[in-house]
């Protein structure tokens, strides 16, 4: 990623944390609006789930910077998404529920270049996850 689209993910999160517990709910609600199947993955008090999945996408914003030390932790991630059922193929609806919650949480703010940034940084952030999971399949 590009220092620029970098600033830009960062900036554009920055306006989301304030909403963060709206935009987990936007988001969960989105993404079993897109595949109802996925709901059984989700145990538990789903209020706390957002809170988990914000304060992981706050951890990963800010590792867009040191990707050195943010990969090893988002292989672990992918290897622990396996033994919760997640497929390969359910990161791409992840990709369009976030990037669809993105927008709502930021309107206006969300322009042709954070949008861009941002299908760039999930790109990055799910391909590693990916690798971790299939390294977790392989073994």
């Amino acid at each position: 990623m590009t220092p620029e689209q970098i600033e830009h993910v960062q900036h554009s999160f920055s306006r989301v944390a304030p909403i963060a517990e709206h935009a987990a709910a936007l988001f969960y609600e989105r993404l079993f609006s897109l595949d109802p199947n996925l709901r059984p993955l989700f145990k538990g008090d789903m209020v706390q789930q957002g809170r988990m999945l914000m304060q992981t996408l706050a951890l990963a914003v800010r590792g867009l910077q040191n990707p050195t030390a943010l990969v090893p932790a988002l292989e672990q991630m992918g290897q622990r998404h396996v033994t919760y059922g997640v497929s390969e193929a359910h990161y791409d609806t992840v990709g369009s529920a976030l990037l669809w919650t993105l927008e709502q949480g930021l309107g206006d703010a969300y322009t042709p270049a954070v949008a861009a940034a941002w299908q760039e940084a999930y790109g990055l952030l799910a391909g590693v996850m990916k690798a971790g999971a299939r390294k977790a399949e392989a073994a």
